[in-house]
């Protein structure tokens, strides 16, 4: 097990954990699963959405194609990317459908991941795999990890001459792990292979560049990590790979003329009428943490969730799932016994945190936003104590 960094964190911050809308009264350690919104970026969600409601037409017609451009050319530069490599999506999952929906794969072409990967991405690949005839492949990435490296080499046995796509995570749902995407990639180019990575959980957590990591795709949400409103996500699609896309819903955007947006945006943004407010509501998003300097609160976040994760680690009977430098803000942690002895965290303690069973093995996933403090871990390593005391029993 790594040591724990000996130099003092400095949560909580509240200059910035005020901003937050959470209850009070709960113990909110799971701001991976919906992210959360603090109230500068909430207000200007809301501003967005009375400015529609003032003059919907006037809005949508002639000011929605200039403050989209605008917004998609401030998170361009906040992702290392051009503005016409992105358009926005709802959600990473939507950005992963599109693409999957779009690639023409042959039978007997397969599709290879990991065994780490979302659910939901999970279905969407096999949907479309089954739909045409290709294998979609879930290879093993055993635990515990010795070092990044081990996951390419992992991941890589699984290649063979009917590879036609990687799918990967950059920050894994259930391990809370960070891959090696860039690595994955860069081998995949030179292998003919065409790369998707969800990075659902990356945006906001951790440093992002396009360019770097080489990836043919890339979709991220805003409203988790980067804490934007709900609903906001992008897909970034390499610009010699837009041509391989296909809108999910044809609508004015398709085959448009005399736009002044690129292709692209067209055939994803323009599918018709929508409250475009949380895409708008991103822009603030970058804004608030440029405000708040989130290099700094970001590393007292990553401490805190080290400390959370030493200490859980007492509790249990089984190793970490890796070193902790694949670990960001969220941070997952086998336990004792079965996912089932700890279902009553949040009727008996009023604490969030998802508890469940990833490969037979019992996990607590812990997430440490601005907002937390370090008597919420305090609080939930005394919940898990406890229920695991009454397991004994």
């Amino acid at each position: 097990m790594d040591s724990l960094p000996s130099s003092p964190f400095s949560l909580p911050l509240p200059d910035v954990a005020a901003h937050y809308l959470l209850d009070p009264d709960i113990t909110f350690l799971n701001h991976g699963s919906f992210g959360a919104c603090p109230q500068p970026v909430f207000e200007r969600y809301q501003h967005w959405q009375r400015e529609l409601e003032r003059n919907p037409v006037a809005f949508i017609g002639r000011q929605l194609p200039d403050l989209l451009r605008a917004a998609r050319e401030q998170l361009a530069r906040y992702l290392g990317a051009t503005a016409d490599e992105l358009t926005f999506v709802p959600n990473a999952t939507h950005g992963v459908n599109i693409v999957a929906r779009s690639l023409k794969l042959k039978p007997g072409d397969e599709v290879l991941t990991t065994d780490h990967e979302y659910g939901a991405v999970n279905n969407t690949w096999r949907f479309n795999c089954e739909k045409q005839g290709a294998r979609y492949i879930n290879q093993p990435i055993p635990t515990p990890i010795q070092d990044p490296q081990a996951v390419v080499d992992q991941l890589w046995a699984g290649v063979t001459e009917r590879t036609r796509v990687i799918s990967l995570s950059h920050i894994t749902s259930p391990t809370a792990l960070i891959f090696p995407v860039a690595e994955v990639c860069r081998r995949a180019r030179e292998a003919g292979i065409i790369t998707v990575i969800d990075g659902a959980h990356a945006p906001g957590q951790i440093d992002l560049d396009m360019g770097a990591i080489g990836a043919d795709f890339y979709t991220g949400n805003a409203h988790k990590w980067l804490s934007s409103a709900k609903g906001a996500a992008f897909l970034y699609a390499r610009a010699d790979r837009q041509a391989l896309l296909e809108p999910l819903v044809v609508s004015h955007g398709w085959n448009r003329q005399n736009s002044t947006q690129s292709q692209f945006f067209d055939y994803f943004n323009w599918t018709g009428t929508d409250d475009p407010s949380a895409y708008l509501s991103v822009a603030a998003a970058i804004d608030f943490q440029a405000e708040h300097n989130w290099p700094a609160v970001r590393a007292a976040c990553h401490q805190l969730a080290l400390v959370a994760h030493h200490r859980l680690l007492e509790l249990s009977d089984r190793p970490p799932l890796s070193p902790e430098s694949m670990w960001a803000q969220l941070v997952a942690t086998p336990l004792p016994g079965r996912a089932a002895d700890y279902q009553a965290l949040w009727d008996r303690y009023r604490i969030i945190a998802p508890i469940f069973e990833w490969n037979g093995i019992p996990l607590v996933r812990v997430s440490i936003q601005a907002y937390n403090t370090p008597r919420d871990v305090d609080r939930l390593v005394d919940a898990l104590t406890e229920m695991g005391t009454e397991r004994k029993a």
